[in-house]
Parts: structure tokens; C-alpha cells; sequence
């Protein structure tokens, strides 16, 4: 009988994966706390707070249900400190034969990993049973057709499912209530306040581990709210449902000065690591609507970005990988703007998105694709530096999720793929569906002056730079219309306004200190030296 050892990563915390089905009596379950892990980019200290707080907690309960666990604590001495060797290093030491793991989240893991199924103490890999869909059937589902707009891949999931469906038809006659979902706050509108959860002796060990190895990574830890048990995520799932659900739909779009969470359910890092499964909250979200507590244009919205929009990136992602991180259909190859790190600009949208993200480790969706995303977008920022950056600062940023939605939907690298069009805008949009520009010295009506938003200029500069590509497409057609009505004169004023402002913009290509860098650098190397190297048999 073999003896396997069962990696389970900090993305995959859930009691039903495959790999921990049927386990002969004397299997390892292992988890790793690894640095390599937390510094290929400077994740956020939240971010790492919540999976190394949740990695324990889980741990603690496998034990509690009679598993054999061994745990690799980040200072243990002789941790190995990069996944692939500190796995094969416990497997050596318990005498295990091979190794079971579930596909990870990250392309450059899997790989890693399949590099090693021929190896002397091979590697058994297994899918990942947690989504409503496998990479094999996003597959099988893009084969043959030219367009993969998530709209049809929506309406087929929930034909697959049954959810929010009246016999053969979407409940209420429509598949789509996105029409309903647009409103501006109102002035006044009360937010209800999240969920604070206790911090026992397991997440204050990790506290104090973060701040010691991480404390110089973008970000602030006073302001943790994540969940680390799956009790603390299923508050959290209840108090959206009861307090916030009525009204996600209808400010799902909505951007405030002051309130960084709004409506929305902050779900998404418990989904992620494996704390809620997508079937449950999509099915308590149903039934929300079914008993009528809440208003069908909210759970619509709510279950397609579950349903829909993130079964439809991970398909996009394991399908089109590797290629698709290295799309770059626009040529934007700029550095990152200084600011995204230090918050440091009069744009006052940009700087509160900012403030927010170093704060709670969460923008909301609208914050990230047309504040951060539009405003890198229309400053050319290359794709890699954008979806690193991504990836670094939000908890709830996997790869898998991260880039499709960085790359695809807010840069509009990858040609149109995911998008008809680029998810560009001016300073018109942040004033109509934020209350931003009240508190900012850039007047949203001017493109030019002193006082002009810069996102208008960049914006018409955008549209001009990319016009060979996009002016042809049908739903710009109307913007490049009135970019050819504009004067000589005016075209060239705005031009050189963008150009004087990007000239001005303070970039960067590091995140880290001096300090930090050298830590990287110096794990690197050692996971490096430390990586098996033997050839497969």
C-alpha cells in the first residue's frame, strides 16, 4: 500500500479536496510555510497574515479529526523555505513514496510540480474539485467558437446548474440585470459596518511573524478583517447575505470617498483559500431571492460574478497559459507610477483606491478596473508590472483570477479576448459614479489648464495613440466620431497636455527597500540551490 504525502497548499483549506480522500492510516498531510512563497512579489502583510493565520487554524482541526499532520512553520530551521524541495524533504523524512497534490493556483506551480511526476519519489497530481467547472470543460466548452464573451458561458452555467432559473428560462425573463446595477450613491446612504472577527493566540503568533519577516511590504496589518476559520467566513457570509445583499445590485458600481467595503461582500479571499465553496454561497445567495429577502438584480449580479465571471477567468487562465501572461496587444511597456506604492498624487481617486489598498488589502471591483486599471491603462503601464502589483496588494489575488482579469479585462492585453472594447474612461465616470472629484483640486469638466483631470487628456490621448486598432471596433464608434469632430487645435492642446503630465509622473521599477530586495534575492538563491536537480528517470 503506498504512503503518500499530501501537500495541501494555502489556497486549498477545505475538507473535501480528492487528495485527502481514502488516505491509508499512516499518510502525511503537510503544509508549508515557505518565504519564497510571500516574496516572488511583495504581498501584501494582510494577504499573508490570512493564509499563514488560516494554514494553522486548518491544520489544527485536520489534527482534530485524526490526521497525521506535519506543519512547516516559516523559522522552522530546517525549512527549505521554497515549496517543491521542503515537500520532497518531508516526504524523505516519513518514508512516503510519493507525493499527492491538487493543481495550485499559479501556472508556474503546476508546472513545477508536473516536472516532477517522473521523478525518483514522484508527484500525483490531482483536479481541483472546488469549482463548478475543470479546466477540461471550459475547454471543451471555447473549442470551435470564435467569441469567448463571458455572457454565453454565464447563461450555459446556469443552465448547467439550475440556478436562478424558472424551468428552461433565467427567473424574471432575463439572463443579465446589469441595466439595474449603475446608480451613484446617494448622499447620506448608510453602510453597514463588516464583520470584526477575534484574533486568538494562533493569529497573533502570525502577526507577530509577519511584522518580523514582511513589515516592509506595501501595506499596513492594524486594519486585518479577514476570516482564518471556516466559522468566521460563514459570519461573514451571513451578515452579507442579511445586511448587505438587498442592495449590492443597484451600488454594485458605486465608488465612495470614505466607505471602502459599500455592499459588497469581501467573499472572495474565503472562496479562494477554500474556506466557502462557491456552491454554498451561490445557493444561500438563491435563496435569499426565492424567500424574498432580497431583490432578484442583486443575486443575479452577485451569483454571475460567482458563476459566471469566476469560473469563466479560471478556464481562460489554465487553457490559454502560458502564452496569455506574456500578451501585450496595446505595446504598453511603462514603468509602475511611483504613487501606486506610496499613495503620493492630487488625483484623489487614485490616492484613496491607494490608501484603501494598503489599509484593508481590498479595492472593490469598480476601484480596481476603472480607478487603478483605467489610470494604468491610459498611462501605458505594461502588463507585468500591473499584474504583479495586482497580485502583491489585494488578499483575495490568485493568479488564476488576478491576471485574466488584469491582463484581459482592465489593460485589454490580450487583443479583445475577454473584452469587445478597452474598459477606458475620462474623468466624467469617476465624477458621475463617485463623489471623488468634491474633494479633489482637478475639475472633471476640463481637459486642459491647471485644473483639468488628468484622466480626460489621458483618455483622448489613449484614443488617438490607439486609433489603427480601435476605431473600427462597433462599440467605439460613436467616442471616435467625436474624436474626429475635434478641432486641429483642440486635439493638439489635449495632446500636449497628456504628454506634460505623463513626462512629470514618477515611475518605478521596484516595490521594495533596499533591505527588502536583498532578502528576495537572497531566497531566492537558496530556493534555487536547494531545488532537486536529478534528471527523470
Amino acid at each position: 500500500m503506498p504512503r503518500p504525502l499530501v501537500l495541501l497548499l494555502g489556497d486549498q483549506l477545505s475538507l473535501d479536496l480528492p487528495s485527502l480522500r481514502d488516505l491509508p492510516g499512516d499518510a502525511v498531510v503537510a503544509l508549508c510555510e515557505v518565504a519564497a512563497e510571500g516574496t516572488y512579489v511583495p504581498h501584501h502583510p494582510q494577504k499573508i497574515a490570512l493564509i499563514l493565520a488560516a494554514m494553522r487554524h486548518f491544520a489544527g482541526e485536520l489534527r482534530e479529526r485524526g490526521f497525521r499532520v506535519h506543519y512547516s512553520a516559516l523559522d522552522d530551521p530546517d525549512n527549505l523555505q521554497a515549496l517543491i524541495p521542503e515537500a520532497e524533504r518531508l516526504a524523505a523524512l516519513y518514508g512516503c513514496d510519493e507525493i499527492r497534490a491538487v493543481r495550485p493556483g499559479e501556472w508556474r506551480l503546476w508546472q513545477a510540480m508536473k516536472e516532477r511526476k517522473a521523478a525518483a519519489l514522484p508527484w500525483r497530481l490531482l483536479e481541483d474539485n472546488r469549482f463548478y467547472t475543470t479546466p477540461d470543460d471550459f475547454a471543451a466548452w471555447s473549442a470551435g467558437r470564435k467569441s469567448l464573451r463571458l455572457e454565453y458561458f454565464y447563461r450555459e452555467q446556469r443552465r448547467r446548474t439550475g440556478l436562478l432559473m424558472e424551468g428552461d428560462a433565467p427567473a424574471g425573463g432575463r439572463w443579465n440585470y446589469d441595466h439595474d446595477n449603475r446608480e451613484p450613491m446617494d448622499a447620506g446612504l448608510v453602510v453597514p459596518e463588516p464583520p470584526r472577527h477575534g484574533r486568538d493566540a494562533t493569529t497573533e503568533a502570525v502577526f507577530a511573524l509577519v511584522a518580523e519577516h514582511f513589515g516592509e511590504h506595501f501595506g499596513r496589518l492594524e486594519g486585518f478583517h479577514w476570516p482564518v476559520t471556516r466559522r468566521q467566513a460563514l459570519v461573514d457570509l451571513r451578515h452579507f447575505l442579511a445586511q448587505l445583499l438587498p442592495d449590492f445590485g443597484r451600488y454594485q458600481d458605486a465608488i465612495s470617498d470614505a466607505e471602502p467595503f459599500l455592499f459588497h461582500s469581501r467573499l472572495a479571499a474565503a472562496l479562494n483559500i477554500g474556506l466557502l465553496s462557491p456552491r454554498e454561497v451561490c445557493e444561500a445567495a438563491e435563496r435569499e431571492y426565492l424567500e424574498g429577502r432580497a431583490p432578484l438584480n442583486s443575486v443575479e449580479g452577485f451569483i454571475r460574478q460567482i458563476l459566471g465571471w469566476r469560473e469563466y477567468v479560471r478556464g481562460l487562465y489554465w487553457t490559454r497559459m502560458p502564452d496569455y501572461k506574456r500578451g501585450n496587444a496595446l505595446g504598453a511597456n511603462g514603468e509602475l507610477p511611483a504613487c501606486y506604492w506610496s499613495g503620493d498624487t492630487e488625483l484623489r481617486c487614485l490616492r484613496r483606491a491607494i490608501e484603501m489598498t494598503r489599509d484593508n488589502a481590498y479595492a472593490h471591483h469598480i476601484q480596481r478596473l476603472m480607478v487603478t486599471g483605467n489610470i494604468a491603462l491610459l498611462c501605458d503601464v505594461s502588463p507585468e508590472a500591473l499584474c504583479d502589483w495586482y497580485l502583491a496588494v489585494y488578499a483575495d489575488a490568485c493568479e488564476w483570477v488576478e491576471l485574466p482579469n488584469v491582463l484581459g479585462m482592465v489593460l485589454h492585453a490580450d487583443g479583445g479576448l475577454m473584452g469587445s472594447k478597452p474598459y477606458c474612461a475620462s474623468g466624467k465616470y469617476i465624477d458621475r459614479m463617485s463623489d471623488h472629484c468634491r474633494h479633489c483640486r482637478f475639475d472633471p469638466k476640463k481637459a486642459t489648464g491647471d485644473r483639468a483631470c488628468p484622466l480626460n487628456s489621458l483618455y483622448w490621448r489613449f484614443l488617438e495613440r490607439h486609433a489603427e486598432t480601435l476605431s473600427a471596433n462597433p462599440r467605439m464608434k460613436l467616442i471616435y466620431g467625436s474624436l474626429r469632430r475635434m478641432s486641429d487645435d483642440k486635439r493638439a492642446a489635449i495632446r500636449d497636455q497628456a504628454e506634460r503630465f505623463l513626462a512629470r509622473l514618477p515611475r518605478t521599477t521596484a516595490w521594495h527597500t533596499e533591505a527588502a530586495g536583498q532578502r528576495a534575492l537572497h531566497l531566492a538563491g537558496y530556493a534555487a540551490e536547494h531545488t532537486p536537480r536529478e534528471e527523470s528517470p
